[in-house]
């Protein structure tokens, strides 16, 4: 009679554990689906920093691999990295020098904000104190507009030993660490 009870019991406590379980699940729900709708609203931006990252480290490769940059988006899938120069939301673009390559993700839609990334050759000395005198080295950026629209973002620059995003533009890995 006790195993009875015992199993009546625990089959009691089940049900009330269900029970508790699905009104837990449904504010678990009720709490994310706001940030999840959220969320949606930002992939736009995801894939331009995503795109715009990428290109860069690209072109590090691309640098470090041919001794150039590359001016051309398609030249990137050679060191890996295969992105459309268009999406629906971004227009992707690159412009190199000898010193420094610039990659862009403008955006098409005035309510969306776009990024440029720089990679710039520097003294490899100033990036590590054990480097060779004569040896070089690159160093990467990623800035976002601070405004909204479809213009191209002002470049990062490279001055006194430090890269720095450009006025209207702030640095994305200073503001996530």
């Amino acid at each position: 009679m006790s195993q009875q009870y015992s199993q009546s019991n625990s089959s009691a406590y089940n049900g009330c554990g269900c029970l508790v379980l699905v009104i837990f699940i449904g504010i678990i729900v009720a709490a994310a689906v706001p940030d999840l709708l959220h969320r949606g609203n930002r992939s736009p931006l995801s894939e331009a920093k995503q795109y715009v990252s990428s290109m860069s480290k690209a072109q590090q490769v691309h640098f470090l691999e041919k001794g150039a940059f590359t001016n051309s988006i398609d030249a990137l899938k050679a060191v890996g990295v295969s992105i459309k120069t268009e999406t629906a939301n971004y227009k992707y673009s690159i412009r190199a020098t000898e010193k420094v390559a610039f990659t862009y993700g403008v955006s098409k839609q005035k309510e969306l904000k776009s990024y440029v990334g720089g990679v710039f050759v520097v003294p490899a000395k100033e990036v590590d104190a054990n480097a060779a005198k004569n040896e070089t080295t690159t160093v990467f950026i990623l800035c976002e507009a601070d405004a909204q629209g479809t213009i191209k973002p002002a470049e990062p620059i490279y001055q006194n030993g430090k890269v720095a995003c450009a006025n209207g533009t702030r640095d994305l890995k200073k503001s996530s660490s």
